[in-house]
């Protein structure tokens, strides 16, 4: 699997690879649960992702299957209790970019990211939208970055944790617009979007999923999304690069991991089961209207595509110039 280094000032995490074809049969009917471990809060992209999915999984692997949020530590506590899981197939996990930004971003976790896990696939990406609370004196990104600007430092934003990607993201639309604002991390991106909401923040990068229902009830407003094309599930979205902001482009991709030494025979299983439930009609269709981008990638070029981003993001925080905590 190879992908294109990313240009100056460019947050892009696209994936590319065809979807597996893999057939193997689901193990017998069981009423054990499968628990899908998301170190993400309830109402995050990962987690709208994963609920779509629940159904069309629970079919293709024979079993129940659970979606059990783990938030908090921006993720750290999910993933460490999915490393800590037996390794058979029956704990696994859907995660984003932000586990290959961990290392470059903390002093110390607590699991060698990506040695203790065994990454699956790599399924697809997400766009991701700047959302202010309507409050903010904004409705295009000329008018966002001018009151930024005039702000100088002022405005505070929110993300799902320190070093995350939404946190990344955010940053990279500063530099990228050469303005300052606050940052301030909560744990997870449902009690983000509570505040945002709110009022005690004013805005935020976010994932199209996690905030559409928001944006169409007007309790919360899209400035632009960084992709390089409008997105069709939100096509009233203008692109930051047809708002004078080329240089922005954010994709966060989603991928299935498990415990690290995950017998081959469970990984083939587990990957047949994640082409399976992404090509059921109602998941395809729930996809598009999330407006995610579903491209499976074949089992093998999972973990060589998790250590290549390790090494791109950690390029990514060095220039975004933020400091490991």
């Amino acid at each position: 699997m190879t992908h294109p280094s990313l240009p100056r000032r460019t947050l892009l995490a696209g994936l590319a690879g065809t979807a597996a074809t893999l057939s193997l049969p689901a193990l017998a009917q069981s009423d054990k649960p499968v628990r899908f471990i998301l170190p993400n809060a309830t109402g995050s992209g990962v987690d709208a992702i994963t609920r779509a999915a629940q159904n069309a999984l629970a079919k293709a692997l024979g079993h129940p299957v659970v979606v059990d949020n783990q938030p908090g530590a921006g993720g750290i506590v999910g993933l460490q209790a999915l490393a800590r899981s037996p390794a058979d197939g029956m704990a696994l996990g859907v995660v984003s970019n932000n586990v290959v930004i961990f290392p470059s971003v903390l002093k110390s976790i607590p699991f060698d990211m990506p040695g203790d896990f065994t990454p699956i696939a790599v399924c697809g990406y997400t766009p991701v939208v700047l959302v202010v609370n309507p409050k903010v004196a904004a409705a295009n990104a000329r008018e966002f970055i001018a009151l930024l600007k005039s702000r100088n430092g002022d405005m505070t934003y929110a993300s799902g944790g320190n070093g995350t990607i939404l946190h990344l993201a955010a940053e990279m639309f500063l530099d990228e617009t050469r303005s300052k604002a606050r940052h301030i991390p909560y744990k997870g991106v449902g009690p983000m979007l509570t505040d945002l909401i709110g009022g005690q923040v004013e805005f935020a990068t976010a994932a199209l999923p996690s905030v559409q229902a928001h944006l169409k009830s007007g309790a919360l407003r899209a400035i632009g999304v960084g992709t390089a094309q409008r997105v069709p599930a939100a096509a009233d979205i203008p692109t930051f690069a047809e708002q004078g902001v080329p240089g922005y482009i954010v994709e966060a991709w989603f991928a299935v991991i498990a415990p690290k030494n995950l017998p081959a025979a469970d990984v083939k299983r587990v990957h047949a089961a994640v082409v399976a439930a992404f090509a059921d009609p109602e998941v395809k269709e729930a996809m598009a209207r999330q407006g995610n981008v579903i491209n499976v990638g074949p089992a093998e070029g999972a973990m060589p595509f998790f250590r290549s981003e390790m090494a791109k993001y950690a390029q990514i925080v060095k220039k975004a110039g933020v400091e490991a905590q």
